[in-house]
């Protein structure tokens, strides 16, 4: 998919450079100026994509898939910097200005630039959402943007035509400018997010809803929960807390159904790593004899699992009412 964004970007540049050739519009010149940004960000993330499919290695046991917020990172970093370049473009040509040509040819082409970027960026950014591609879905949302201001130029170009309003050319091209180094900005905290590991609060709570929707009575608790991102692969780690009176397979079975509903919820491409708890006896209502249990098991009140307990290291257990709780061995 990659390859074909780095293609389309080179398209729709030649054609927006062509529309300037036409129409001498500052407005123009800046949505070409992005599109450069386009072209390079489209073979970076075409590089950090092979590096990102790398299998483990010895020297990378997690695998290559930080390599894509390195590559959003140096795309954020190329759409500030055109963001730039395009401000100061603004202000020299309010001293130094051209005539506007041809506005209504130009126009055709760019409206044609809009249409394509918006239906890539669409693509791109559900391809990204179903593989967890960090670097498609930069990629789309770059495309989108610049179809935004694409949109932003039309209707200006179209003011300007009825109205003979100049300078609003540049008007335009000051503001987008802006607007494309608040959207860098945006994808390099996202990306410095990922390469420092810093914790996914909407993700957290995603895959905290599906652990409260399918919780066992088995699972006491769930702590020092932690999910990093590789790529397309979500690294998970948590602690389990299960009745200390489960032998090993018991409790591993327990694990086992615990990673078969997120692998329901997120699909494959997890890793998961469970460490299990045995539960304090005084946090089960169980009465033993010399030959073991002799009843049921009945945990007294579950706690609700919260963000702020299930990352926290250490276990929550459950609240016992009955005080009296007879355990002998």
């Amino acid at each position: 998919m990659q390859q074909w964004i780095t293609a389309l970007s080179v398209i729709l540049f030649a054609a927006k450079i062509i529309a300037y050739y036409f129409t001498n519009s500052l407005a123009i010149l800046s949505d070409a100026l992005e599109s450069i940004v386009n072209v390079l960000a489209g073979f970076i993330g075409l590089y950090s994509l092979y590096i990102a499919a790398k299998p483990k290695d010895i020297g990378h046991p997690y695998g290559h898939g930080k390599a894509e917020f390195i590559s959003a990172a140096t795309e954020g970093g190329l759409i500030v910097a055109s963001g730039v370049l395009i401000l100061y473009e603004a202000i020299t040509n309010l001293i130094h200005s051209k005539p506007l040509e041809k506005l209504d040819a130009g126009l055709w082409v760019v409206a044609a630039t809009a249409v394509i970027n918006f239906i890539a960026g669409l693509i791109c950014i559900n391809i990204g959402k179903r593989n967890n591609s960090l670097a498609l879905h930069s990629s789309g949302k770059h495309l989108i943007v610049d179809t935004y201001s694409t949109l932003t130029i039309i209707a200006a170009l179209i003011i300007i035509l009825f109205t003979k309003f100049f300078l609003l050319d540049k008007i335009v091209a000051c503001v987008l400018s802006v607007v494309i180094i608040f959207n860098g900005y945006s994808i390099i905290r996202k990306s410095i997010a990922g390469i420092m590991d810093e914790a996914d609060m909407k993700l957290l709570e995603r895959m905290l809803k599906v652990l409260n929707e399918n919780r066992r009575p088995d699972w006491i608790d769930i702590h020092n929960l932690r999910i990093i991102k590789y790529g397309n692969v979500l690294h998970i780690d948590c602690h389990l807390t299960v009745p200390f009176y489960l032998n090993v397979l018991e409790a591993h079975d327990e694990v086992d159904i615990l990673k078969q509903k997120i692998i329901a919820e997120f699909g494959e491409s997890i890793e998961m790593f469970v460490h299990t708890d045995g539960s304090y006896p005084v946090s089960c209502a169980l009465q033993y004899n010399k030959n073991g249990k002799t009843n049921q098991p009945e945990f007294e009140q579950l706690k609700e699992w919260t963000l702020e307990n299930v990352m926290k290291n250490e276990r929550h257990g459950v609240a016992v009412i009955k005080t009296d709780l007879n355990i002998t061995s």
